[in-house]
């Protein structure tokens, strides 16, 4: 059984162009509707570190109000700097510098709809 969060979203298009910059990669992705229109569903993975596979995350297309909030949050498997620049020559803009914490360090930055998301480079030598 693996886990997979759901990000509804209003355009799943932008939203998965934000998140293959981000450094996930398509698994799936459905085809899109008979009468056109935008694609409805996309799963797409992180690649995962240390003794475990990577999570993935499914965008949903959804036009109401949203049904529920939710945090994302993302572990690096390369340096944050490496993540911030391929951001921003993708045109997204980090909402926080890198900054150091009790774990290791992180940023933030918001997804093309104003999810606010924490990337972390844990530094496991911090954690003994």
């Amino acid at each position: 059984m693996r886990v997979m969060a759901i990000r509804y979203v209003r355009d799943v298009d932008g939203a998965r162009r934000f998140y293959q910059a981000l450094g996930l990669t398509i698994e799936f992705a459905s085809r899109r509707p008979r009468k056109g229109g935008p694609s409805v569903w996309t799963e797409l993975a992180g690649s995962g570190t240390g003794s475990g596979p990577g999570a993935n995350l499914a965008l949903h297309q959804w036009d109401e109000e949203p049904i529920g909030g939710i945090q994302l949050s993302f572990q690096a498997d390369e340096p944050l700097e490496q993540v911030v620049d391929r951001l921003r020559q993708s045109g997204y803009e980090p909402a926080t510098e890198i900054v150091d914490e009790a774990f290791g360090r992180s940023f933030t930055i918001c997804d093309p709809e104003g999810l606010l998301i924490q990337i972390n480079e844990n530094d496991y030598d911090l954690q003994r």
